[in-house]
């Protein structure tokens, strides 16, 4: 098994919401483990895919968990989180992982509330790299995002070419309408983006065909000069 950032699946930089992340708020939401305590971490709700092992000491939180690269065989990692609480002004701490990854050579030790595993290990977002997606959407990416994510609220599918999801079992309706108005007007946005995206595309394809055609016919004036003689479809007549 190699060192922190072996195994990286991809040349090209990832996102954070490509890559699997634990989020200490969650671990912690029910209170301060008690040292001792075990349990599992899982990314779906249906009890099934992918898990982590947890078990928890006084400051300390022990990861294990498989992973498969590019492939290769199943390997076991075994990875302990130091855990840092910061006091909050009305009272209280609030938890926050200290990040293991090493660079370089020098240790991270940034706090943060999520670690994210684009390599064998689990690390913040710095040390991987890792972007947003937003950062490289364009306008139409980000309203078609807007929109599906407001269908997913409403337990719909995201495309915005499906129809519009019913009102959800349990949901108040002024809950609904205020959703389905939000993702009506995302989708309406988005359609309009395409549209001049697409009126820009048009515009560029035709301006470049122009010139094509532009510079074809000047290529067949220059060699019709050079030959002395007429062209066939110049306009030139003979004797």
């Amino acid at each position: 098994m190699g060192g922190f950032g072996s195994g990286r699946r991809s040349t090209m930089r990832e996102t954070v919401e490509n890559c699997r992340a634990i989020d200490v708020s969650q671990i912690f939401r029910t209170g301060r483990p008690a040292l001792g305590w075990s349990g599992r971490y899982r990314w779906t709700g249906d009890g099934e895919g992918p898990w982590i092992d947890l078990r928890a000491e006084s400051d300390r939180l022990h990861l294990s968990y498989r992973i498969r690269i590019d492939g290769n065989d199943w390997a076991d990692v075994a990875e302990t989180v130091r855990i840092v609480r910061v006091p909050c002004r009305f009272g209280g701490a609030r938890p926050y992982f200290e990040c293991p990854g090493v660079v370089n050579g020098v240790s991270c030790r940034r706090r943060v509330a999520k670690l994210f595993q684009a390599g064998c290990y689990f690390a913040c977002r710095k040390c991987y790299g890792l972007s947003y997606a937003s950062q490289s959407e364009s306008a139409w990416d980000r309203a078609l995002r807007r929109a599906a994510k407001f269908r997913r609220r409403l337990a719909g599918n995201p495309g915005i070419a499906t129809p519009f999801p019913p009102r959800p079992r349990g949901m108040r309706r002024s809950t609904f309408e205020r959703l389905r108005r939000q993702a009506i007007e995302a989708e309406v946005r988005a359609r309009e983006l395409l549209a001049t995206e697409t009126a820009s595309l048009r515009a560029r394809y035709a301006g470049a065909s122009r010139n094509l055609d532009s510079r074809f016919f000047r290529h067949r004036k220059t060699r019709c000069s050079t030959q002395g003689g007429a062209c066939s479809g110049s306009g030139a007549e003979g004797p």
